[in-house]
């Protein structure tokens, strides 16, 4: 039997659904805040685009509250194609197949745009999207630079089109709750974030020259990036290492952490400062990005330090993959997957989070109220932690190679720095990285203008082109004074 509700069904569903989430902790009440629709008995209709990977968690968002995917985009057509034959099976409707994300912006019965492309994508399609009358959910990072996730704030608010990040975080009942206890003062003053990504990644491959699978329209693919040839073994998912395409795993996995991070620490903007220091460690592949890095974020008096490891680790404080606050009474370590926990100065657990909650539900919420403050996870929000994440690449890519010795004695001796690095060397050595011999990049400590997003001070010259890039025509982010 084929799923096929209408758009009033759709939302009693939902209602119902997030209701249930959110007695149980899992959904915040804005994510109950409906509003009729002026065609309450039309289905909401969208393009997907994007469908080899993290795609297909947006395909089930759209059938498991009852939209109808009208449009299935992929550069790569055997990747769409069995997205469209999938898709015909559950609802017994095919979608219209299109390499080109443009011939679905151009259907007026299309509602909304869900992107899950390679970051270099985002916010192109994004913005392409707004302009044709769609709203968008578009995953993490929602840019694959600075500027291009303010453009995206600025196309949203200009043409009033809701707008979600793909910080599924955000939605969890345990993670709100988490949040909530940690700034009504449960664990003292918190003056340190520290988000957490260690998650072993192996090599890519040897450096070549590369076939293009013969299904990909590679001119497609390749949009705002410079187009070169095929240097890696495995076109698929691995754009996350090469920096034309992607923004490492502090941009992929880290996003998450990062948002978590700034989020609980109350901070505005993006701060005072950034210094980073990593590089890709441990073997010789294909791969650009840092696969060992450590960001330190300066927000006067708090600091987010967000630590990346891609070779073999252990746990820092039962943790691999989130975030660590800090307090004066105690500490929360919370997860990404399984929720978190709060410990006193004693190490005594003293509160528990769940995870679990609907994030494309109060996506939809607020596509049907048309508040983008319905949102869990604002466009705003998620480019200002997509925005921490190219700060610390920015730093980590003007800076200099240098042995771990140097690196040590130039970070200073702030107690949280050098703690920090200690790690980071064990973690090293611990893989048989030579620290003696091995240099690896230590990034300018960049000096910002959290509020106006540039640099200032003595590197400002140095860094502020790496806020933007050259894009390849026709494929153009438009600039804020084409909004």
């Amino acid at each position: 039997m084929s799923s096929r509700f209408t758009r009033r069904e759709m939302l009693e569903r939902s209602m119902l659904t997030a209701a249930a989430a959110a007695t149980a902790g899992g959904v915040p009440q804005s994510a109950l805040a409906w509003e009729g629709s002026k065609n309450a008995s039309e289905k909401l209709r969208s393009v997907v685009i994007g469908v080899r990977s993290r795609g297909k968690s947006h395909i089930g968002g759209c059938l498991s509250h009852g939209v109808e995917i009208a449009y299935i985009a992929d550069a790569d057509e055997s990747i769409g194609q069995k997205a469209c034959d999938d898709i015909e099976k559950k609802t017994g409707k095919r979608p219209t197949y299109v390499q080109d994300m443009r011939k679905a912006f151009d259907d007026d019965t299309v509602d909304f745009a869900s992107i899950a492309t390679p970051n270099h994508w985002h916010a192109l399609a994004a913005i392409w999207a707004i302009q044709s009358g769609k709203d968008v959910y578009v995953e993490k990072p929602v840019s694959h630079n600075v500027s291009e996730g303010r453009r995206i704030v600025q196309f949203a608010r200009k043409y009033g089109k809701i707008v979600q990040t793909g910080t599924q975080c955000r939605s969890m009942g345990g993670t709100i709750e988490a949040i909530d206890f940690i700034k009504a003062g449960k664990i003292g003053d918190v003056k340190i974030a520290r988000g957490l990504c260690f998650k072993p990644r192996g090599s890519i491959g040897a450096k070549g020259n590369y076939d293009v699978p013969a299904s990909v329209d590679f001119d497609v693919w390749t949009g705002p990036a410079p187009m070169k040839p095929l240097a890696r073994p495995w076109l698929h998912y691995d754009w996350h290492w090469v920096w034309d395409t992607g923004n490492g795993d502090l941009g992929n996995q880290g996003i998450h952490q990062m948002d978590i991070a700034r989020w609980g620490l109350g901070v505005e903007g993006l701060g005072q400062g950034v210094i980073s220091y990593g590089g890709r460690l441990g073997y010789e592949d294909a791969g650009e990005t840092a696969n060992s890095q450590v960001t330190i974020h300066d927000y006067g008096d708090k600091k987010l330090i967000f630590e990346t490891r891609g070779l073999k680790t252990g746990a820092y404080k039962g943790s691999k993959i989130g975030v660590i606050f800090h307090g004066s009474e105690g500490y929360v370590s919370l997860s990404s997957y399984t929720g978190g926990v709060a410990f006193d100065k004693d190490g005594t657990e003293i509160a528990k989070f769940n995870a679990g909650g609907d994030h494309y539900g109060n996506f939809l919420a607020a596509v049907e109220s048309r508040k983008h403050t319905d949102l869990n996870a604002d466009i705003e929000e998620g480019h200002l932690s997509s925005a921490l994440c190219h700060l610390g690449n920015v730093s980590l890519r003007t800076g200099a190679q240098l042995t771990a010795k140097e690196i040590q004695d130039r970070l200073g001796s702030v107690k949280d720095r050098q703690e920090t690095f200690e790690r980071f060397s064990a973690h090293l050595a611990y893989n048989k990285v030579d620290l003696e011999s091995t240099k690896f990049g230590l990034g300018l400590a960049l000096d910002l203008d959290g509020k106006k997003e540039v640099f200032t001070g003595t590197h400002a010259e140095i860094a502020n082109p790496w806020l933007t890039r050259e894009y390849r025509k026709p494929y153009i982010v438009p600039t804020a004074d084409q909004v």
